[in-house]
């Protein structure tokens, strides 16, 4: 198969970026058959995201125990449908102690 560079439109910045006769070979030899959509800087990027090197600090959310009413963090927006636990309560209950004091 011959290759030849071609110019293609990042999917995510609309940069445009020339996807070279080598590296279409590359692909071809990895049984790929889709062009690339996204830049080598956006795949870049969002490989590290991806990674989670490019993760931001978590966001937290307020909650009220439902054992002890004592108010905690959690990484997750509650949905109000179930329990949540302060950070002793939830070991407990992930230990299988089941004990929950108030």
């Amino acid at each position: 198969m011959d290759f030849q560079d071609k110019t293609l439109v990042c999917a995510d910045c609309g940069k445009e970026f020339v996807w070279t006769a080598s590296e279409q070979k590359f692909y071809a030899s990895k049984g790929f058959q889709n062009s690339p959509v996204r830049c080598p800087e956006d795949r870049a990027a969002k490989k590290a995201r991806m990674e989670g090197r490019a993760m931001g600090p978590r966001q937290m959310y307020e909650i009220t125990c439902s054992v002890c009413g004592k108010k905690d963090q959690v990484p997750f927006q509650p949905r109000g449908d179930r329990p949540v636990y302060c950070s002793e309560h939830f070991r407990s209950q992930r230990d299988g102690n089941g004990q929950q004091t108030q």
